[in-house]
C-alpha cells in the first residue's frame, strides 16, 4: 500500500486478528506465557466445539463412494476451506470420520448461530 494511514491501520488489523475472518481461530483470543527464561510464547487459547443446538439445518448429505469434505463443502457451502464448520455441525473431531461410512448422514447447516427464516 502506498497510503501510510491505510497501511497502518491494515497493520493493526492484522495484530489484532491473526487469522482470517473465515477461520475457526478468527475469533479466539490468544495469550502469553513467560518461560522460566524469560521468553514470551504468544498461544491461541483452546477451541470448543459449539453445542448442536446452534446450529439451523439445511440438509442431510448421503455419503458416497469417493465423497471428500473439501468437495462436499465447496458444493453446499460454496468454499472447500469451510469444511470446518461441517465437522462442528457434527460434532467431529476428525474431518475424515465424516465420510469414510458409505450412507452415513452428514448434516449441512447454516454458520453457527444462524437461525433459518421460520416458515422457510
Amino acid at each position: 500500500m502506498s497510503d501510510p494511514a491505510a497501511s497502518g491501520i491494515f497493520q493493526n488489523v492484522v495484530k489484532l486478528h491473526p487469522f482470517p475472518p473465515a477461520s475457526r481461530y478468527f475469533q479466539i483470543e490468544t495469550t502469553k506465557w513467560e518461560t522460566p527464561d524469560g521468553k514470551t510464547i504468544v498461544y491461541i487459547r483452546r477451541r470448543f466445539l459449539p453445542p448442536a443446538d446452534r446450529f439451523e439445518l439445511i440438509l442431510e448429505h448421503s455419503v458416497v463412494q469417493g465423497d471428500r469434505l473439501d468437495n462436499l463443502t465447496a458444493h453446499y457451502l460454496g468454499d472447500p476451506e469451510q469444511f470446518w464448520r461441517v465437522c462442528d455441525a457434527n460434532n467431529a473431531m476428525q474431518p475424515d470420520e465424516l465420510t469414510e461410512t458409505i450412507g452415513s448422514k452428514i448434516k449441512i447447516t447454516l454458520p453457527e448461530g444462524i437461525q433459518g427464516a421460520p416458515n422457510a
